[in-house]
């Protein structure tokens, strides 16, 4: 009898040809495996194929290994899930409130020289500026109270004496109170744009040097911008006060001050509203190149939806930097209280005549911006980013950006620059809030 060879029970007859008939090879030998059998991993559809290098088995690693490669792209996280490359600290997805606070400190703290080494120069200058203003202001306030209080003077002083020393007061301190005001927006516009730059770029994982922040801070456009916000500022409270001044001069009091308080309170509102709305004009200035006008149009548009939650944060940050900022300076106050005299509150020195005393609280204000600005710079850069990844896609062009090696000014700016010829905002990726669902409201 001739032996049946093992494994050709279940062969069909022969096929055309001499080949093996239905049975062989079959599902269970070098074909289509049995359910639960190598071959959809290995070695059939898994090498190469969907595995290596190609789309993985649900779970493992391959999208990152073959994919962006750098900086951890591509590794997953908890559950399988694939984590979004982070090249500078900050995911390159739409942020959380941990995302932005988080990210903002990292990239000061990655980039330190033009971070806080821009601050410490820009707020020195400022500083010190301020500090010969405010001694000024001083010694013009002491010089007429002598006047004022001196026995020879005290009491004999007519009403019509008294008025133009008022007005003489007034005079004196109005100038200084206006360079103040100047010197303080076109320092904090000049300080924004470059921490702007900064920390656009740093999002990317590049480091800039002082010379480059420089370049990319557009301090002329950023000026610009501030100086329009300031008069939308004071256009907001101008006609409430127009028109408590006509109705006290007609003598309708009780009108004037039904308008003072209902239009104060409204003022304030809408104050707020334009101060949280425009909050991302600076950084749109200088990331994308806009004119003052247009950066304050793209932040308007940019915010719709979003009031709330940009509201919400920025008061966070406010109230952060400011308790951070008063701390750092705690030292320094008590230390000019025990040099130079004066009265110590809580969070500063006060009727301090020591010109040591001005210096000492002087550098505790130096430290006290160094290291809270960058931050709060960071925090309003990561909002405008967010709303950018969250409506126009920008996430997707920020993932290709990181893995290019030495981008020119003109390449960077293309990347946060609108694509050209697209009518509207780009489509969301998957994960993503599409356009106009970023918040809820009319703001």
């Amino acid at each position: 009898m001739t032996e049946t060879p093992p494994g050709s029970e279940n062969q069909g007859p022969p096929g055309p040809f001499g080949q093996p008939g239905y049975g062989q090879p079959g599902y269970g030998q070098q074909g289509y495996p049995p359910y639960g059998q190598p071959g959809y991993g290995q070695p059939g559809y898994g090498q190469p194929g969907y595995g290596q290098p190609g789309y993985p088995p649900y779970g493992q690693p391959g999208y990152g290994q073959q994919g962006y490669g750098q900086h951890g792209y591509g590794q997953p996280g908890p559950g399988g899930w694939y984590a979004a490359p982070a090249p500078g600290g900050v995911p390159l997805r739409p942020l959380s409130l941990g995302d932005i606070l988080n990210g903002a400190v990292t990239l000061a703290r990655r980039n330190p020289a033009a971070t806080f080494g821009l601050a410490a120069i820009v707020m020195t200058v400022y500083s010190v500026i301020s500090a010969i203003v405010g001694r000024l202001d001083q010694t013009t306030l002491s010089g007429f109270e002598h006047t004022l209080t001196t026995d020879q003077n005290a009491g004999q002083l007519s009403q019509p004496q008294v008025d133009h020393l008022v007005g003489q007061i007034f005079a004196a301190l109005i100038p200084l109170i206006g360079v103040a005001i100047v010197l303080s927006l076109v320092f904090s516009a000049a300080l924004s744009g470059w921490l702007s730059a900064v920390i656009g770029r740093g999002v990317l994982g590049r480091k800039v040097t002082l010379s480059e922040a420089w370049h990319h801070g557009r301090i002329g456009a950023v000026v610009g911008t501030t100086g329009l916000l300031l008069l939308l500022g004071i256009c907001v409270p101008l006609p409430v006060a127009v028109g408590v001044v006509v109705l006290a001069l007609v003598h309708v009091a009780p009108a004037a001050i039904a308008l003072g308080i209902i239009g104060g309170i409204a003022s304030i509102v809408f104050e707020i509203m334009l101060m949280v709305r425009l909050s991302l004009a600076l950084p749109a200035a200088v990331l994308e190149r806009l004119s003052p006008r247009a950066a304050i149009g793209r932040s308007w548009r940019l915010s719709h939806g979003s009031f709330w939650r940009l509201f919400g944060i920025l008061l966070l940050t406010t109230i952060i930097v400011a308790i951070a900022a008063d701390v750092l300076a705690i030292p320094f106050s008590l230390l000019a209280v025990a040099v130079g005299g004066g009265s110590f509150s809580t969070f500063t020195v006060a009727a301090s005549s020591s010109a040591t005393a001005v210096i000492i609280t002087t550098i505790g204000s130096i430290v006290a911006a160094t290291i809270t600005r960058p931050v709060s710079a960071g925090v309003t850069v990561l909002l405008y980013t967010d709303l950018r990844m969250r409506r126009e896609g920008l996430d997707l062009r920020l993932r290709t950006a990181a893995q290019q090696q030495g981008l020119t000014g003109e390449e960077f700016a293309a990347v946060w620059q609108q694509a050209p010829g697209r009518p509207g905002p780009a489509q969301p990726g998957p994960g993503q809030a599409a356009p106009g669902q970023a918040g809820t409201g009319p703001w």
